[in-house]
């Protein structure tokens, strides 16, 4: 018996909608990179991205457990000398919400060209309004 292969023609897109209000950062990142990845689908194909579309809202009232809040640091580097930049989660979520689930995610979906296209798949907003009405996500419920 062989094992069927997915071609990109053939994917099917769905849209799934997630709240991550009062949610762990974790556990919210891990349900949207199954869901960008699409092994939760019978017909996942590990080379294709036969994933779907994730719309993640209240992205700034997500949480962390523990004391990941005032521990956990993010670097980034400009590549100049003296260009490290270094701030903790609680500094993050005031810049920019949504970098904290972006970050989450990213690190669970493959470094490469097609973790790139998943990755173009998901659309984090800070608040309860996004503008992907008309797609109708479904809603996920995180456990």
């Amino acid at each position: 018996m062989k094992t069927p292969f997915l071609k990109p023609s053939e994917v099917q897109r769905q849209w799934y909608l997630i709240d991550a209000a009062d949610r762990v950062v974790g556990r919210v990142a891990a349900r949207a990179a199954v869901l960008l990845r699409g092994k939760h689908k019978s017909c996942f194909t590990p080379h294709v991205d036969c994933g779907d579309h994730v719309v993640i809202i209240n992205a700034e009232k997500a949480r962390f457990t523990g004391r990941k809040e005032e521990k956990k640091i993010y670097t980034r580097y400009s590549g100049y000398i003296g260009g490290q930049k270094v701030m903790t989660a609680r500094e993050l979520r005031v810049r920019k919400p949504e970098a904290l689930i972006e970050h989450a995610v990213w690190g669970m979906i493959p470094h490469n060209r097609l973790g790139r296209k998943m990755r173009k798949k998901l659309h984090i907003y800070a608040g309860p309004v996004h503008p992907h009405t008309a797609a109708r996500p479904v809603p996920v419920e995180i456990t």
